[in-house]
């Protein structure tokens, strides 16, 4: 099973069209307005001489910052443009970076075996993802984590969508980097509230802590304010 070639096309034409510099994709905030509350939130519940794993790594902003907290950090995204321009971007080779399908489970399957149980970090990626893809990738968590590792996941809730909206009818239409999104047929908070949480328990997760914040954008509103899209944020193992 992969994802459709719809999907892999949109994710690909993104990231060939998205330049080097850190900020220019809408998702790509500073670490500290993403990673590191997020890490803050995983660290009690987390073995950190496991390996972690940054699902939908993009340009791998995460991934370097991940990298310094963990005895090992591999970025993972299914498009290859965005696996070149973490690489790229890792001027000191401090994460490694591979391209995977999550919904591919023996590529998964292989990655925890070389691997062994790690954490995951998967910031924003059902919520994108197909609606037939989206247990794969709750499932492609849990694989990875296995028994000792503890996954941080969080997604936009369908509140964010109101948002993006709300931004996108502005009186000068959408923001550029918004726009560059849905050009490419992305789409933003489509996962109904409630399933993220039902999918990582189907998966065999239990739910270890759970909460709701806010998701840092690169962009902003016309009077000046950075764009925030509500969230829901869970961590998960096996106990």
């Amino acid at each position: 099973m992969s994802v459709t070639d719809r999907y892999l096309n949109a994710w690909e034409a993104f990231w060939s069209e998205t330049s080097d510099e850190q900020g220019d994709a809408i998702w790509d905030s500073d670490p500290s307005l993403t990673a590191a509350p997020h890490l803050d939130l995983l660290a009690p519940h987390a073995d950190r001489t496991l390996p972690v794993v940054d699902l939908g790594c993009g340009n791998g902003t995460q991934t370097r910052f991940l990298a310094g907290r963990f005895a090992r950090a591999v970025g993972v995204d299914l498009s290859r443009a965005a696996v070149e321009r973490a690489r790229r971007a890792d001027r000191r080779a401090l994460a490694e970076y591979a391209r995977l399908d999550l919904v591919d489970a023996a590529a998964v399957r292989a990655l925890h075996e070389r691997l062994g149980d790690s954490n995951v970090y998967l910031r924003a990626v059902i919520h994108q993802s197909d609606a037939q893809d989206r247990a794969p990738v709750a499932r492609a968590v849990a694989r990875l984590a296995g028994r000792r590792g503890r996954a941080f996941v969080v997604e936009p809730t369908r509140a964010a969508g109101d948002v993006l909206a709300g931004v996108a009818q502005g009186p000068d239409g959408p923001p550029a980097k918004l726009r560059r999104v849905l050009t490419h047929g992305l789409r933003p908070a489509a996962a109904p509230d409630g399933e993220v949480c039902a999918l990582l328990r189907s998966a065999g997760l239990e739910i270890l802590a759970e909460g709701h914040t806010e998701l840092a954008m690169t962009a902003f509103h016309p009077d000046g304010r950075r764009i925030l899209l509500p969230a829901q944020w869970f961590v998960a193992g096996r106990l």
